[in-house]
């Protein structure tokens, strides 16, 4: 099967992976971090800054899809001190218009490049007619 992918302009992946891969109806982005493309760094600032950039990067992603955040469905986020959950939230909050995709929020020991926070989602295409 030929994969159909998105990449967001400017956008690194941190490994053998795409931004976005296109399954059936659905579009499937990878995790992002708060990877800023331009200084090839994680965003400076607490949690607060690195959400807003994975949030950045995610819906660069979306926009070279053509999609929106209204497109979402699904947003899987991962924490490496589950007691940023809350400065998160609010920020989350913010991306996002009700109803809210499904979430799932867990806490782990590590993410790529010491990052705090990486967030993936699923977002649905409009289907077509056949």
């Amino acid at each position: 099967m030929k994969r159909k992918v998105y990449s967001a302009e400017g956008a690194v992946a941190a490994g053998p992976y795409s931004h976005g891969v296109v399954g059936e109806d659905f579009l499937f982005l990878s995790g992002q971090t708060s990877l800023d493309v331009a200084t090839g760094k994680l965003a400076e600032g607490g949690i607060t800054e690195q959400t807003r950039k994975c949030f950045e990067n995610l819906f660069a992603v979306l926009s070279a899809a053509g999609l929106k955040p209204s497109n979402v469905v699904k947003v899987q986020v991962f924490l490496t001190d589950i007691e940023d959950f809350a400065a998160m939230n609010e920020v989350y909050a913010e991306q996002f218009k009700a109803p809210y995709p499904a979430r799932t929020t867990l806490g782990v020991a590590a993410l790529p490049l010491g990052a705090s926070i990486e967030i993936e989602m699923i977002a649905k295409r409009k289907k077509t007619k056949k």
